[in-house]
């Protein structure tokens, strides 16, 4: 069995990698044998939700008299009632003969008792005909529906069950515009080209869309091309998981493993070859499923969130679908990214998504202004000076393998490339990122909206300019002004006006770099080697009103706080135009060497911790610091990473949890959360100290912060 062997071999290595970051691990191993009797107490005693599920089953095969009810909790189906019961049971759509050959079909496959099929008949096809009414959908064999429905009639639903749990799939988990040449395989074939970019030029080559051969697996997640053990098995943890984006990387895991298949048969004709490819899952067994899904999110780890966040719209219940002018991902030359996802992404600790940017821009527009952590690559040179533009891509090559061994804020494994943002002024970067493509190069994407985008983004999160400290995002290296404007305003971005509309991130800011890109990618390799102490070459002047010289380097020891996006205004979540004007920094009332050191584990060892959050604290001028939360019965800790002692941390604040008056979020950036401590037994209410952090999954974060505050306040009023 090559496959399921190859499978493993490949899930091993991913495990070595650190495979599953970011993800529970489905099917562990072997774990207390009285696990199935938990499960059991816990569905009987009712109230029973999906997280309870996940701590008692951990992603094991559920027992199938158990299967219904896990299923139902898992769909927050238990107990609904749902709209069918108002349903006037009409079976008069044009296409009804042809729903019930099908229901017909599906009920021949089952193994079940006479008696029971002819009323299994009658739900099915109820079910099916009820979504096409409400839905306004017609239907169609190729939909996969019967697919669907084979898993969940063995259960003995009622109709009512039945239709919440089919409909409850169909919103959260088959993705909307399924169809050939829809949107999600466009989608799939960019996250394809990202991970593996000879299979999907090999595919590409032979014309070989990936709707030819998994809209079955997708349209019934995979319960029409495996096996009905191996299917079921797939969905105890898969519905488990709950996250619909799933499906996209249990595809990618699943046709990367027939690679080597696809690639022997490069002989074949077109036909032959979609064949092979769509009957790969049928080659699944249940042994193969634990693998399936560690590789799964091992590549959901190094994926961009944008793939995610970009494409939330293609599930829901949103009857609209998809807006008009959503990008045209058929059109995309490879993985789009946010300019947001850039900024963030490489201030965070962990092992997730680095970029390492280049700007692709003419050299007179890079030294007018660009990201402070981004490499220069003219893409003009490409047809202008062929012979220096092969130097360039090696020196550029080589400056991200030195960064990623410094540990430089600038490093990352993956490229992303960033233009101007004009589509005239672009046409040769995307040869340079052909060129890219063509050599196979892995985790290769693309700004979106390049450097116009940039500029905007951080006219709309940096309202009062450079007083903030985010002159550190955009520097100069011909001494211009670097400046960023909203397009509102009809200025370019280095438009002199009368400064109106535009919000200056740097001031007269000077480098002692020449201006011709060959020189400025010396420096950047230069400046990325030396990565103990300041470049001073490379130091440059911004006459704040502080009147401060800062010394601007990128090294894997330079933690003194890495400006984070805007701070003010942070809208109260819920409401979008209330903004925060309280400036208080409650972190800032001692001095370094005032502040008690700890060990960050042993904090973490102590049993009156009842909550740990890593975060990076944002300071009032934008600089963000490695930090964690701590949060006890009765007060929040903030304790802040020391650069140079690992493992060791100050105490930067300590807030009593009846002190909390406030916590706010700004919608547009909801994991940048803002408390506020103060009096509340005063009108109006008296804010003492204002804390900013930037915490991962913040939602879960601010939930348990606040039940720790609800109980401390019950036990005060008790």
């Amino acid at each position: 069995r090559g496959s399921g062997e190859r499978m493993a071999a490949a899930a091993a290595a991913a495990a070595g990698a650190g495979a599953g970051a970011g993800g529970a691990q489905p099917v562990p191993g072997s774990a207390s044998s009285t696990w199935d009797k938990d499960l059991a107490e816990a569905l009987d005693e009712g109230g029973c939700d999906l997280e309870t599920l996940r701590n008692i089953i951990q992603g094991r095969c559920i027992p199938a008299d158990q299967r219904a009810k896990v299923w139902k909790i898992s769909l927050n189906v238990a107990g609904k009632v749902g709209s069918l019961g108002s349903w006037d049971g009409s079976l008069d759509l044009p296409e009804q003969t042809l729903i019930q050959e099908d229901c017909q079909k599906l009920i021949d496959r089952l193994s079940m008792p006479d008696e029971e099929k002819e009323q299994l008949l009658s739900d099915i096809e109820s079910v099916i005909t009820f979504y096409c009414k409400s839905r306004n959908v017609i239907y169609t064999q190729s939909l996969g529906w019967t697919d669907l429905l084979q898993l969940l009639v063995p259960l003995r639903m009622s109709r009512n069950d039945l239709y919440n749990c089919f409909y409850a799939i169909m919103n959260k988990y088959i993705p909307r515009d399924f169809v050939p040449s829809g949107r999600p395989f466009h989608l799939f074939r960019l996250l394809l080209q990202y991970h593996e970019p000879e299979l999907c030029s090999f595919l590409d080559t032979k014309k070989i869309t990936p709707d030819s051969y998994a809209i079955s697996w997708g349209a019934s997640l995979f319960a029409g091309c495996c096996t009905e053990d191996v299917a079921q098995m797939m969905w105890d943890v898969y519905l488990q998981q709950a996250d619909p984006f799933l499906i996209f990387f249990l595809m990618l895991v699943i046709l990367v493993n027939a690679k080597e298949i696809a690639l022997s048969q490069e002989g074949e004709c077109k036909e032959e070859l979609i064949r092979s490819l769509e009957n790969v899952p049928c080659n699944l067994e249940t042994e193969d499923v634990e693998d399936l899904y560690s590789l799964a999110l091992y590549y959901h780890a190094r994926t961009p969130a944008s793939f995610r966040k970009d494409n939330q719209n293609l599930f829901g219940s949103n009857l609209l679908g998809l807006k008009d002018d959503e990008m045209d991902l058929s059109q995309a030359l490879c993985l789009p990214v946010s300019v947001s996802e850039i900024l963030q992404a490489n201030q965070l600790q962990g092992d997730g998504v680095r970029f390492f940017v280049v700007d692709c821009r003419p050299a007179e527009q890079y030294n007018a202004g660009h990201l402070s952590t981004a490499f220069h690559l003219d893409s003009d040179l490409m047809l202008q000076n062929p012979a220096e533009f092969a130097l360039s891509v090696k020196s550029l090559l080589e400056a991200q393998k030195q960064s990623i061994e410094s540990g430089s804020v600038a490093s990352g494994e993956h490229l992303c490339f960033m233009g101007s943002g004009r589509e005239e002024e672009d046409m040769y970067m995307n040869m340079v990122l052909a060129h890219f493509l063509q050599k196979n190069k892995e985790y290769v994407s693309i700004a979106r909206g390049g450097f116009m985008a940039l500029q905007q983004h951080l006219v709309d999160i940096n309202v009062d300019g450079p007083e903030n400290g985010y002159g550190h995002w955009i520097v100069s290296t011909s001494g211009s002004r670097g400046s960023i404007s909203s397009s509102a305003d009809g200025e370019s971005p280095n438009g002199s006006g009368d400064g109106r509309g535009v919000k200056s991130l740097v001031n007269k800011m000077t480098f002692a770099l020449k201006s011709k890109s060959v020189n400025v990618k010396e420096k950047v390799i230069s400046f990325i080697e030396n990565t103990s102490a300041p470049v001073e070459r490379m130091t440059f002047h911004l006459p704040w009103p502080e009147k401060v010289n800062l010394d601007w380097h990128v090294s894997s020891s330079d933690r003194v706080g890495k400006p984070y996006r805007g701070v003010k205004p942070v809208f109260s979540i819920g409401d979008e135009e209330e903004y925060d004007t309280d400036e208080i920094d409650g972190s800032s009332m001692s001095d370094d060497d005032r502040k008690e050191i700890v060990n960050i584990q042993t904090w973490l060892n102590k049993p009156e911790i009842k909550h740990h959050f890593p975060c990076n604290e944002v300071k009032e001028t934008g600089h963000m610091f490695p930090s964690h939360l701590m949060v006890t019965a009765s007060h929040m800790y903030c304790l802040r990473e020391i650069p140079s002692r690992k493992g060791f941390a100050y105490i930067q604040s300590r807030q009593a949890l009846t002190s909390m008056v406030k916590i706010t979020s700004k919608k547009k950036h909801p994991e940048l959360i803002t408390f506020k401590f103060g009096n509340s037994n005063v009108s109006p209410v008296e804010i003492l100290a204002v804390e900013r952090y930037l915490i991962p999954n913040a939602g879960d974060a601010t939930k348990a912060i606040k039940q720790q505050i609800m109980k401390v306040l019950d036990a005060l009023e008790s």
